[in-house]
C-alpha cells in the first residue's frame, strides 16, 4: 500500500489489466473490506466535496442583497433622513428578525433535501471479500472490482476487465451517440450504460475521476414550474397596481404642493407593499413540508417546484412493466418443440442468461431453473450478449467438453426469423401458441440452440412467463378516476396482452398499437393519443414522443418508469415518477422516486400536491385582496387628509406579522380537489376584487368613526387605521383558507396561534404606541376596533362563498 499513489485516468489507458492491477495493488478477487476502509482513510471516500460558503457572506447576499432588502433599507436612510431615529431602529430591528427567521427556515428546508440526496444515493455492485455486494457509490475506492450493467451510471473512472459495454457520455463530453468500449478500456464516472455489462476495476474515485462529477450523480433538474410562472405573474400585477396608486399620489401630491419628502415617503410605502416579501418563504416552507409528507409516505421529491405541478397533472402515464404489474415474473409453463423435452428447454434457456445482470428475465430462468435442479454444471459460458431492444434477444457460446454450441433467448418473432430449420406450417403452429399466451396476458419467450454448426438453429421451445398485476393497482387507477386524472397504460407487450392486463387493471378498452401514429399528422397524432387509453408495442423512446403529444392538447403530465430509456419522457413530464427498482438514470431524472414496491403513493403525491395548490391559492388570494383595499385607502386617505395615514414604520410593521401568518399556512388543514387544479389569474382577480371592495369600505368606515365619531388626534388617528387593517388583514386569512364557508373546517395549529399571537402584537402596539407617528388608544377604542373589524371580515364570508362559486375558485 505505500507504494500506491494517485494516477491520471488518461494514464491508466497504457496499461495493461495485469499492469493496472498491480499498480492498483489489487486483484480480480477485489478487496477485502479492512483494505477498502484504509484505502478511503488514505484517499477519502468517493465523492466531490461541496465548497462550503461563509454563513455570514451567505445570509448578507441573501438578505441583505436584492430588490427587497434594498427597500427595506431605503426605508431606514429615509427615516434617518427625516430624522425619524426610532422608527429607523425599529425598521431594522424587524429587519434582522426577518432575515434572521428566513434563515433558519431556509436552513430547515435545505435539510431536507439533503436527506432526500441522501436517501437517494446511486448504488453499486462491488467485490468485497469475495463476494458481491452492494454499497452506496460513496464507499468505492481505487482498487475495487465493479459490475456495471444496462441503466448503471458508472460510479467512478474504472477500467473493463471482462465485458463489453455500449456508454452514453454525452452529460460528460456532449457526444450525442454512445460509445462502445470493450475490454482494457476506460470508462468515466457519471456516463451511463446503454448496453451489455462488465465487470471492471475502479482506478479513479471523487475529485480525482477524470470529471470530477460523483457528487452530481444524483441531478436535481430544475426548470421553471408552471406555478412559479403564476406566482411571478402575481407579483407583476401587485406592483402594477402599486406602481399606478403610487403615480397617482404624486400627481396628486404635486399639484397640491404637498411636501417632497412626504411624497418620497409615499412612493417607498407603495413600493414596500407592493413586493411580496413572503413569496420565497411561502413558496419554500409549503413545498418542503409537502416532501417532508411525501417522504413519510415513501415517495421522496427531488424538485420540490414538481409537488405543485402535480396538481395539475390530468393525464397519468403508467408503464407497465413494474408500476401496474408486480414486475416479477414466474415461469407459468413450458412449451418443448419438436424432439426437445421440458428439460431442454430450461436448460438452454438458463444458458442463456446471466446471474449478474439486472435483466429480470434472465433472473426468472435461472431462479426457474435451480427450482427444477436442472445441473448446468457440466456447461461453461463461453461468452454472452445481454438482451438488447434492437436484437431483442440474449445469446451466449457455451462449452460443453470439447464442444461448443449457440444458445438463444427471446421475442419469439425474432427467434424464429433465425431458425433455419422451421418451415411455415411449423411457425405457424408456433405463432398460434404466441397468441393464445398473449391472450390470456402471459408473455411467450422463445428458446433456440445450434447444432452442427453455429448458424443452424434449431427451436427449443417456449417459456410461458406471467407478470400478474398488481392487487393494489385496480384500487390505484379507479382512485386516479375519481380525482379527474385520466390514467393511460404505456407497454411494449403485443397489443392482445396489454389489452387482458388494461382489462384487469379497469384501465380502458380503447388500446391502440403505437404503429398507428406512423404516417399521420402531428396534430392528428396529439388527438388519436388524447383519445386512447393505451398504447401497446412501444419502443422506450415512443414514451417521450406520447408526453409531448399529450402537452402539446393542454395537458399536464405525469410519467412513471424505471429504465435508463424512460430518462427523457421523466424529465420531459410534469411530475416524472420513477419506481422503487428504476435504474439510477431514471432516478436521477424523475421528480419523484418510490422508496418502496407499490403505486398507491402516486394518488397520495397528487392528493398532497392538490392540497399544496390550496395553500398557495389561500395565499395568492390573500395577497391580492390586500392589496386591493389597502393601495385604494392609501390614496383615498391621501387625497383626503393631503397627509399618509399610514406611516413607513406602520408599513413594516404590518409586513412582518403577515410574513409569519401566511408562512403559516404550510401546515394549514386543508381538503384536497376531485378535479386537476388549473390557475386562473382573471378569475382570481375578480373574485379577490369582490372580496376586497367591502374591506376597503369598512376601513373607510372606521377610519370615519375615528374621526368623526372619537375625534382622534393625527397620530391617534393613524394609529386606529393601522390597526384596522392589521386586523382585518390577520383574520381575513381565516374566511379566505376555506372555498365553503369559514366554519366548514378547522384551521391547523400553526395558522390558529400565529393570527392569534399577530393580533395580540397589534392589541399591545395600539395601547402603547408612541413616537413621532403613532400614539396610543383607549382600551376601549381598541377592542371595539377588534369587534368591528371581526364583524366586518366574518360577515364578508357570505360574499366570498358567492364570489367563489361565481368565478369557479375551488
Amino acid at each position: 500500500m505505500a507504494t500506491l499513489q494517485v494516477r491520471n485516468t488518461s494514464e491508466y489507458k497504457e496499461f495493461s489489466i495485469e499492469e493496472t492491477l498491480k499498480l492498483l495493488e489489487t486483484s480480480t478477487e477485489g478487496l477485502t473490506e479492512s483494505e477498502a476502509k484504509h484505502r478511503a482513510e488514505m484517499f477519502g471516500f468517493n465523492e466531490v466535496a461541496e465548497k462550503k460558503r461563509n454563513p455570514i457572506l451567505d445570509f448578507l447576499s441573501h438578505y441583505w442583497w436584492g430588490p427587497v432588502p434594498w427597500l427595506l433599507e431605503l426605508a431606514i436612510v429615509v427615516s434617518v433622513v427625516l430624522k425619524d431615529y426610532l422608527d429607523a431602529i425599529i425598521i431594522f430591528i424587524l429587519f434582522m428578525i426577518n432575515s434572521v427567521l428566513g434563515q433558519i427556515q431556509a436552513r430547515n428546508s435545505q435539510k431536507v433535501l439533503e436527506t432526500l440526496k441522501k436517501r437517494l444515493s446511486v448504488q453499486a455492485k462491488i467485490l468485497r471479500d469475495g463476494e458481491w455486494v452492494i454499497r452506496d457509490a460513496r464507499e468505492i475506492v481505487s482498487g475495487d472490482i465493479t459490475f456495471v450493467g444496462l441503466g448503471n451510471v458508472v460510479p467512478a473512472d474504472a477500467k473493463i476487465v471482462s465485458g463489453e459495454l455500449s456508454v452514453d457520455q454525452s452529460i460528460l463530453t456532449g457526444e450525442s451517440l454512445p460509445v462502445s468500449v470493450q475490454q482494457s478500456a476506460i470508462i468515466y464516472s457519471g456516463s451511463t450504460v446503454r448496453e451489455g455489462e462488465a465487470e471492471c476495476v475502479v482506478v479513479n474515485t471523487g475529485a480525482n475521476t477524470h470529471f470530477g462529477r460523483t457528487a452530481e450523480l444524483v441531478k436535481i433538474a430544475k426548470p421553471k414550474s408552471h406555478q412559479e410562472q403564476i406566482m411571478l405573474s402575481i407579483i407583476k400585477y401587485t406592483m402594477s397596481v402599486g406602481i399606478a396608486g403610487m403615480i397617482i399620489c404624486i400627481i396628486y401630491g404635486a399639484v397640491a404642493g404637498i411636501a417632497i419628502s412626504t411624497i418620497l415617503t409615499l412612493v417607498l410605502i407603495f413600493l414596500l407593499g407592493s413586493v411580496p416579501m413572503a413569496l420565497p418563504a411561502v413558496l419554500t416552507v409549503v413545498q418542503a413540508n409537502g416532501a417532508r409528507e411525501l417522504a413519510g409516505k415513501r415517495v421522496l421529491v427531488t424538485r420540490l417546484d414538481s409537488i405543485q405541478d402535480a396538481a395539475s397533472v390530468d393525464v397519468l402515464c403508467l408503464d407497465k412493466t413494474g408500476t401496474i404489474t408486480q414486475n416479477r415474473l414466474s415461469v407459468t409453463d413450458v412449451i418443448p418443440f419438436s424432439r426437445y423435452k421440458k428439460e431442454d428447454v430450461i436448460l438452454m434457456a438458463s444458458l442463456a442468461s446471466h446471474e449478474l445482470g439486472k435483466d429480470a428475465i434472465d433472473a426468472t430462468v435461472i431462479e426457474h431453473a435451480k427450482t427444477a435442479k436442472v445441473d448446468l454444471n457440466p456447461y461453461k459460458q463461453v461468452s454472452f450478449t445481454p438482451f438488447a431492444p434492437a436484437t431483442k434477444r440474449a445469446e451466449a457460446i457455451i462449452a460443453a467438453g470439447d464442444k461448443q454450441f449457440r444458445v438463444l433467448k427471446g421475442a419469439p418473432q425474432m427467434v424464429i426469423s433465425l431458425c433455419t430449420e422451421l418451415d411455415e406450417g411449423a411457425k405457424e403452429d408456433v405463432n398460434q401458441m404466441v397468441q393464445q399466451l398473449s391472450l390470456k396476458g402471459y408473455r411467450a419467450l422463445a428458446v433456440a440452440k445450434s447444432e452442427d454448426d453455429m448458424d443452424s438453429i434449431q427451436l427449443v421451445g417456449l417459456l410461458s412467463l406471467a407478470d400478474p398485476v398488481r392487487p393494489e393497482s385496480r384500487e390505484m387507477i379507479e382512485g386516479a378516476k375519481s380525482l379527474g386524472v385520466k390514467p393511460m397504460m404505456l407497454t411494449g407487450d403485443n397489443i392482445a396482452i396489454a389489452k387482458e392486463i388494461a382489462r384487469q387493471a379497469s384501465i380502458g378498452d380503447r388500446i391502440m398499437r403505437m404503429g398507428e401514429l406512423k404516417g399521420l399528422t402531428e396534430e392528428a397524432q396529439a388527438e388519436l393519443v388524447t383519445g386512447a387509453d393505451g398504447f401497446a408495442e412501444i419502443y422506450p423512446e415512443d414514451k417521450y414522443k406520447i408526453v409531448r403529444l399529450l402537452q402539446s392538447q393542454g395537458h399536464m403530465v405525469g410519467m412513471t418508469g424505471d429504465g435508463v430509456n424512460d430518462a427523457p419522457a421523466l424529465k420531459q413530464a410534469e411530475m416524472g415518477i420513477a419506481v422503487s427498482n428504476a435504474t439510477d438514470v431514471a432516478k436521477a431524472s424523475a421528480s419523484m422516486v418510490l422508496t418502496e414496491p407499490g403505486v398507491k403513493v402516486i394518488i397520495d403525491a397528487i392528493e398532497t400536491s392538490r392540497k399544496i395548490y390550496e395553500r398557495m391559492l389561500t395565499w395568492v388570494i390573500n395577497r391580492v385582496t390586500k392589496s386591493v383595499s389597502v393601495f385604494f385607502l392609501l390614496i383615498a386617505t391621501f387625497v383626503w387628509f393631503d397627509d399618509i395615514i399610514f406611516p413607513l414604520l406602520a408599513i413594516v410593521i404590518l409586513m412582518i406579522p403577515a410574513d409569519f401568518v401566511t408562512m403559516s399556512l404550510a401546515t394549514d388543514n386543508v381538503r384536497t380537489t376531485a378535479n386537476p387544479n388549473r390557475w386562473n389569474l382573471k378569475n382570481i382577480t375578480l373574485a379577490s376584487l369582490v372580496i376586497g371592495a367591502p374591506l376597503l369600505a369598512g376601513g373607510i368606515g372606521a377610519i370615519l368613526i375615528g374621526d368623526y365619531y372619537f375625534h382622534l388626534e393625527w397620530k391617534e388617528l393613524c394609529t386606529f387605521a393601522v390597526l384596522m387593517v392589521a386586523f382585518t388583514s390577520m383574520l381575513s386569512v381565516f374566511i379566505l383558507r376555506e372555498r365553503a364557508h369559514f366554519w366548514s373546517s378547522r384551521p391547523g395549529r400553526a395558522l390558529a396561534i400565529t393570527t392569534a399571537a399577530a393580533i395580540i402584537v397589534f392589541v399591545l402596539l395600539g395601547l402603547f404606541a408612541g413616537g413621532t407617528q403613532l400614539s396610543p388608544l383607549a382600551p376601549y377604542q381598541v377592542v371595539l376596533l377588534l369587534g368591528f373589524a371581526a364583524l366586518l371580515t366574518f360577515s364578508v364570508d357570505f360574499l366570498k362563498y358567492w364570489a367563489f362559486r361565481k368565478f369557479k375558485i375551488v
